[in-house]
C-alpha cells in the first residue's frame, strides 16, 4: 500500500496515519508512505517509521498495488500509477472526465462519497466526518472574523449581548455547527428543507426556523433521498427565501451549509438580503466549493460586501489537519476490510452494497453508479 503527499492546493491532510498504518502493517501489508506526507498534519515521519512502515519517494507510494488518497491524483500523480492499481480517496463520483481518465490508465477506483447513507456504512461514511469538522471549524473562524464577543458577558463597564447566529441548513456540518456556537454562548436559529431535523435542531439548543408546506410535492421533497436534500419547487424556496431574509437581517453571523450532490449549491442568501444585514456581520459560506450559497461567495477568499464579511474557504476539514486526516484514515481502513480478503488480497466483491456504490471504474470500464 502506498500513501502519498497531497499536493492539491490547500490538502493538509493525509490519507492514513500511525495507528491505521500500524493496522495495516499488522494484518500483512507492506505500507510506503512518502517522506513528509504527514507533516502537514503534525504527523512526522519518524512516528511512521516506529511503526514500520517504509519511507519512500512519491513514486514508490505511487508505484504500490493499493494507493490511499485523500483527494483525486492530478495527472503528474496519476502517470505514476500503474494499471491494475487500485486506488481509494475522496475522488468526486460526478467528475465524469476525471473518472474517465482513471479508467483509461486502467486504475480500478473507488470513490468512498458514494457510498450510500446507511448505518452499515455508516464507519466509512468520508462525508459526514469531515462535514463535522467543517461544522465546527465554521463557527471558529465566525468567531475570528466577527468584531464582538460571541456570548453574553456582564462586566464591570457594561453588558455585552450574545450574538446572534443563523445556521441554514442542518446536515452533519449544521448540526456541529450549533453546537459549538452554543458553546460559545451563541443565540442561535437554523433553517432547514426536511422537517424531519426539527426536533434534532432543538435539542441542541437552536430555535427551528419553520416555513410550512403547501402541497404534497413540498412535502415529498422535503423528505430527502439518501440523507440529502433534495432540489424544492420554486414556490417553496421563495417562502424560505422571505423567512432567511427576515432572520439574516437580524443575525450577526450566518452560517450557510446546503449542498445537493453534484448540483450547484442552492442560492440562499441573495445579495439583497447581504445589504440589509448589519455592518460587521459575518457569513461563512461552507458551499463554497459547489458555487457558494450567497452570490457574493468567492471560493477561497474572504470578501466585505455592504460592510459583511464574507468567509469563502472551500476546505475547512483541512484547516483541522489532524483531526481530520485521523478521522478520515480511520474510514479508508473500514472501507479496506471489505475489499481485502482473509488471506490480505485484494477482493472485488460487487454483491457488497457498498463496494458496488462506490466503485468508479475497473478493467478499463468506467462503472457509471453514480451521476
Amino acid at each position: 500500500m502506498g500513501i502519498p503527499l497531497e499536493t492539491h492546493t490547500g490538502e493538509t491532510r493525509v490519507a492514513a496515519t500511525p495507528e491505521t498504518v500500524k493496522k495495516l502493517i499488522g494484518q500483512g501489508h507492506q505500507v510506503t508512505v512518502q517522506a513528509a506526507a504527514g507533516s502537514n498534519a503534525s504527523i512526522p515521519d519518524s512516528a511512521y517509521q516506529a511503526v514500520g512502515a517504509t519511507m519512500g519517494t512519491a513514486a514508490e507510494a505511487f508505484a504500490a498495488d493499493i494507493v490511499l488518497k485523500v483527494v483525486a491524483p492530478s495527472d503528474a500523480e496519476l502517470a505514476q500509477m500503474k494499471s491494475g492499481t487500485v486506488l481509494v480517496g475522496m475522488l468526486n463520483p460526478f467528475n465524469t472526465e476525471l473518472i474517465a481518465k482513471l479508467a483509461a490508465q486502467g486504475i480500478t477506483a473507488f470513490a468512498l462519497e458514494a457510498a450510500p447513507r446507511t448505518s452499515r456504512a455508516q464507519s466509512l461514511d468520508v462525508l459526514s466526518s469531515q462535514a463535522n469538522i467543517a461544522g465546527y471549524k465554521a463557527v471558529l473562524l465566525a468567531a475570528h472574523h466577527y468584531p464582538r464577543f460571541m456570548p453574553m458577558l456582564m462586566t464591570a463597564a457594561g453588558t455585552v449581548k450574545a450574538a446572534r447566529v443563523l445556521i441554514l441548513g442542518a446536515g452533519v456540518a449544521g448540526l456541529q455547527a450549533i453546537a459549538t456556537a452554543k458553546r460559545l454562548g451563541a443565540v442561535i436559529e437554523a433553517s432547514d428543507v426536511r422537517p424531519a431535523v426539527k426536533e434534532q435542531i432543538e435539542s441542541l439548543g437552536a430555535k427551528f426556523v419553520e416555513v410550512p408546506f403547501e402541497t404534497d410535492e413540498e412535502r415529498e421533497c422535503a423528505q430527502g433521498v439518501g440523507g440529502y436534500a433534495r432540489p424544492m419547487p420554486q414556490s417553496w424556496m421563495e417562502r424560505q427565501a422571505k423567512a432567511v431574509h427576515e432572520r439574516a437581517k437580524q443575525a450577526d453571523i450566518v452560517i450557510t451549509t446546503a449542498l445537493i450532490p453534484g448540483r450547484q449549491a442552492p442560492t440562499l442568501l441573495q445579495e439583497a438580503t447581504v445589504a440589509e444585514m448589519k455592518p460587521g456581520s459575518v457569513i461563512i459560506d461552507l458551499a463554497a466549493a459547489q458555487g457558494g450559497n450567497c452570490p457574493l461567495t468567492v471560493a477561497d477568499q474572504v470578501v466585505v460586501q455592504h460592510g459583511v464579511t464574507i468567509v469563502g474557504h472551500s476546505n475547512l476539514a483541512a484547516m483541522v489537519p489532524a483531526d481530520a486526516s485521523a478521522l478520515y484514515a480511520r474510514n479508508l481502513l473500514d472501507f479496506l476490510k471489505l475489499v481485502i480478503d482473509k488471506d490480505g488480497q485484494f477482493h472485488l466483491n460487487l454483491e457488497d452494497d457498498i463496494v458496488a456504490a462506490c466503485l468508479m471504474c475497473t478493467g478499463g470500464e468506467v462503472v457509471r453508479r453514480n451521476g
